[in-house]
């Protein structure tokens, strides 16, 4: 049983160490998408934290488990904005959190891939994020629908698009 304790408090103490700190100032996540199929939209969502474990040189500990604040949409239209955030597309207030847990990372021949859990709206789904890393930053990118994670499910896809253009900057201490 000691041996047990001394081997968690050593696993624990290693995630510790381990996990990187996101560095919330810069780190956020971009959008587009079609509105009236013609025009498109863009945006960002603050409020990134959570833990990041990455080493190039170690990939078999990485470990991604982030989330972002989704009221804080940002289209720099506040009328826009302000209906994003009520109950027809990501009713901020029961859904505080869209987040994103790895459950594996490794190198492929251009950069990394992340696949894990995206949870958005109350729904899971699996998700792979392509993404690189230089100057302490990582960068990903990927295609969601919103309709998978019954967001805007009363807007039909002529005044917005089915499909999520989101590009990931996460910034390390």
């Amino acid at each position: 049983m000691k041996r047990l304790s001394i081997l968690l408090s050593f696993l624990i103490i290693t995630f510790l160490i381990n996990a990187q700190s996101i560095k919330s100032d810069g780190s956020l996540v971009k959008f587009k998408v079609s509105n009236m199929k013609w025009k498109t939209v863009e945006g960002t969502f603050a409020g990134m934290d959570g833990k990041v474990i990455f080493d190039a040189q170690n990939l078999s500990d990485a470990n991604f488990d982030v989330s972002i604040d989704p009221a804080t949409v940002n289209t720099e239209n506040e009328k826009r904005d302000n209906h994003l955030r009520n109950e027809d597309f990501f009713h901020v207030e029961k859904y505080p959190k869209i987040g994103f847990k790895s459950t594996s990372i490794i190198k492929t021949a251009k950069a990394y891939k992340a696949t894990g859990n995206l949870t958005m709206h109350g729904i899971t789904k699996p998700v792979e994020i392509n993404f690189t890393y230089s100057n302490n930053s990582l960068v990903g990118k990927l295609l969601v629908n919103r309709l998978d994670y019954e967001i805007g499910t009363d807007t039909g896809t002529f005044m917005v698009g089915d499909e999520i253009e989101l590009e990931i900057l996460c910034k390390l201490l």
